[in-house]
C-alpha cells in the first residue's frame, strides 16, 4: 500500500481566455508546491467546457497550451493531470494529459461520452490507456466518461488494474435549479463508490466553477462540488458547492493492493 498526496484545484475556468486560465493555474500550484504528489485541475482548463469558439483557439498537443502546462509541471516539480482542448487535424477534442515532473506527458485521453449537445464541437475519444508511476498505476478519464450510463469507461481502467483514476470535470446545473431543495452530487456518488469498491480503485474528480457562456449548454453554472474517495468505496473529501466556490485542498489517498485480477477479478465480478 502506498500513500499519495493529491491537490484538488477547483478553479474558475474563463471562457476563451487561456493566458488567463494559465495563469490561474500556476497560482493553485504554488499553493500545491512541496504539499502534494499530483494535481488535478478541471475539465478544459484552458477555454472552458462546451465552448463553441474553442476549435478556433485551440492548438495540437504537443503544442503551445500542451507545452504551458508541461512548463508549469516542471516548475512546480509536481506531476499534472489537466483537461485541455486539442486540435487534431481539422478536427477538435475534449482531451486531458497527465504530466510528470519531469514536464513529459505520460497519458494523453480524449472524452468518450460527448454530452448531446456539443458534438458540434468535439469529436468522440478513440482509446484507453493507464500508466505505470511512482505512485501506482494512474489513469484518466473525463467527467461525464465516470456517468451513471458510460461506467463501462470506469470498468475498462479497473480491469487494467488501475490504483487511482483522475477525472478533470466540469459539473453544470441549470439556472432554475435550486441546489438547497434539490442538491448536487449523487450524480457522481452512485458511479463512483460503485466503481470504487468493485475495482479497489480511488477516484479523484475536480470540477471547475463558473458559467458556461455559450453554445448549447450556455448560462448553466458549473458548481463544483468535487469528489474524491478511497479504494474501498468511501468517499473522503467533498470540495464546496456554487458558481463562485473557488476551493483547493490536499487529501491522501492509500492506494490498495488489488485482491483480484484478471480471470479471478472477472469471476468475482460474474459471481
Amino acid at each position: 500500500m502506498g500513500r499519495v498526496r493529491i491537490a484538488m484545484a477547483q478553479m474558475p475556468v474563463v471562457f476563451g481566455e487561456a493566458e488567463k486560465n494559465l495563469k490561474t493555474m500556476e497560482r493553485f500550484l504554488r499553493k500545491a508546491q512541496g504539499r502534494a504528489d499530483i494535481i488535478v485541475f478541471p475539465e478544459c482548463s484552458d477555454l472552458g467546457w462546451g465552448n463553441v469558439d474553442a476549435p478556433k483557439l485551440c492548438h495540437e498537443i504537443p503544442g503551445k497550451t500542451s507545452r504551458a502546462y508541461c512548463e508549469l509541471a516542471e516548475k512546480y516539480q509536481i506531476w499534472l493531470a489537466a483537461g485541455i482542448t486539442e486540435k487534431s487535424g481539422s478536427k477538435t477534442y475534449n482531451a486531458a494529459l497527465l504530466i510528470s515532473e519531469a514536464g513529459e506527458i505520460v497519458l494523453h485521453h480524449r472524452k468518450i461520452n460527448v454530452l448531446t449537445g456539443v458534438e458540434d464541437v468535439y469529436e468522440i475519444g478513440n482509446r484507453l490507456e493507464a500508466a505505470d508511476t511512482p505512485f501506482g498505476r494512474l489513469a484518466l478519464d473525463i467527467c461525464a466518461d465516470n456517468a451513471a450510463n458510460s461506467m463501462v469507461i470506469g470498468e475498462a481502467f479497473g480491469r487494467m488494474g488501475t490504483d487511482i483514476l483522475l477525472s478533470p470535470s466540469a459539473w453544470g446545473v441549470s439556472p432554475e435549479r435550486d441546489l438547497e431543495k434539490d442538491s448536487y452530487g449523487m450524480e457522481w456518488h452512485c458511479p463512483y463508490s460503485q466503481l470504487s469498491r468493485k475495482y479497489e480503485m480511488a477516484i479523484v474528480g475536480v470540477s471547475s466553477v463558473g458559467f458556461l457562456e455559450n453554445g448549447p449548454w450556455g448560462g448553466w453554472r458549473v458548481i463544483g462540488n468535487s469528489i474524491a474517495y478511497n479504494g474501498k468505496g468511501e468517499p473522503i473529501k467533498v470540495l464546496s458547492g456554487g458558481e463562485a466556490a473557488e476551493d483547493f485542498c490536499v487529501i491522501e489517498v492509500d492506494t490498495i493492493p488489488h485482491a483480484r485480477k484478471g480471470t479471478a477479478l472477472a469471476e468475482y465480478l460474474c459471481g
